[in-house]
């Protein structure tokens, strides 16, 4: 026990989000009796951190509030740097922008003999971001990337080396969406007896929310029987919140906010949507796949990776408004053929995406790292 590796996680932020949830299931995952884990947050404390500490994880918040302006993160980087010389890993592995940048200058400052850093989309909204991984890209033995597809989008775009980029796809806790009981969707005002077209996210321009609530709006009087519920957070909300008022939608369109029963929820409804136009390897898919749920999407980053068009799901093309209004009421009136669909998809999650095989691949990617720096 006392030669174990020290591996240390590094993430943004402990909140609700994907990215986070994925490192709990990897850090806790990790086979005890090998390896040493331990957490770092760059912000404040999050409710990912109970679970990491229950689990016997230690876990230290830096609590950086603004880490999106230079000066902060640069705070964080040296704050980063006394961290790491006390814990001394043999490995840091980071998860998103912020942390991957810090955390790969403060690891090579600290003399961490090994760091990787995780690619999770294909980023869309910053060229900035994408200069500074390929500038910085020195400091970093390798890139684990959650699709081919990002795999590609950071050679092409980035200009990655290819030898330094390994994917490692997300995993999903296949049971716990399957066996999840049904929730009570009449607390967000759905009536009992409606059919529920669901898309669970953050309210960002990324995943199209107010699009979606457009192409939504335009089905409503042919199908009378269907409601939109919006799980989610995020800038858009008010934006959403005056669309649906306007278009008087307030009873067929309704926003749960961030709800801790995604598994439950995704059991009451009919139908997944994902409307995004950009991704990585996006979760939801993973989870409402897991559930049962008929999945449209659009072509995304990962998504592709998942779901075969008219095999497993439906795929259309990004910032097609048309093509999703026309897979949309073709799914939700052929519902035969969408359960069938989703009867596919759910065998092949539960066959390719399991959190033990994703875990497995990690441990073998530090094994090969670590011999490799002795």
């Amino acid at each position: 026990m006392a030669d174990r590796p020290r591996i240390c996680f590094l993430i943004t932020e402990l909140d609700q989000g994907g990215a986070e949830r994925a490192l709990v299931r990897i850090a806790t995952g990790l086979p005890r009796d090998e390896w040493d884990v331990s957490v770092i947050c760059l912000g404040p404390e999050g409710p990912l951190a109970a679970p990491l500490r229950a689990a016997g994880l230690p876990v230290n918040c830096l609590g950086v509030t603004s880490i999106r302006s230079p000066r902060s993160l640069w705070r964080a980087t040296f704050g980063l740097v006394r961290l790491l010389k006390q814990i001394r890993p043999a490995l840091l592995q980071t998860f998103l922008f912020h942390a991957g940048l810090a955390g790969r200058i403060a690891a090579r400052l600290a003399r961490v003999p090994v760091v990787v850093c995780g690619l999770r989309v294909a980023e869309r909204r910053s060229r900035w971001r994408l200069r500074m991984d390929r500038w910085t890209d020195w400091l970093v033995d390798r890139h684990v990337c959650v699709s081919q597809a990002v795999a590609d989008f950071s050679q092409r775009e980035s200009r990655l080396p290819a030898g330094k980029l390994v994917v490692i796809p997300n995993g999903v806790d296949f049971d716990r969406f399957h066996q999840a009981n049904s929730a009570d969707l009449s607390r967000f005002g759905i009536p009992a007896g409606a059919k529920v077209l669901l898309t669970v996210g953050r309210l960002d321009p990324q995943k199209a929310p107010l699009e979606l609530v457009r192409i939504f709006a335009e089905l409503t009087a042919d199908h009378p029987e269907w409601h939109l519920l919006l799980v989610g957070d995020g800038p858009l909300r008010t934006d959403l919140r005056q669309l649906i008022d306007a278009d008087g939608l307030a009873g067929r369109v309704h926003l749960a906010g961030w709800q801790a029963d995604v598994p439950e929820i995704m059991r009451s409804c009919d139908l997944f949507v994902l409307n995004s136009r950009w991704e990585g390897m996006p979760n939801v898919v993973l989870e409402a796949a897991a559930a049962g749920l008929p999945v449209i999407a659009t072509r995304s980053e990962g998504v592709v990776e998942i779901v075969e068009s008219g095999v497993s799901g439906v795929l259309v093309e990004v910032d097609q408004p048309q093509a999703m209004r026309a897979a949309l009421e073709s799914m939700m009136t052929h519902q035969n053929d969408a359960a069938a669909r989703a009867s596919r998809l759910q065998q092949i999650v539960s066959e390719q995406f399991t959190w033990q095989s994703v875990i497995s691949r990690y441990a073998v990617l530090y094994r090969e790292l670590l011999a490799a720096s002795r």
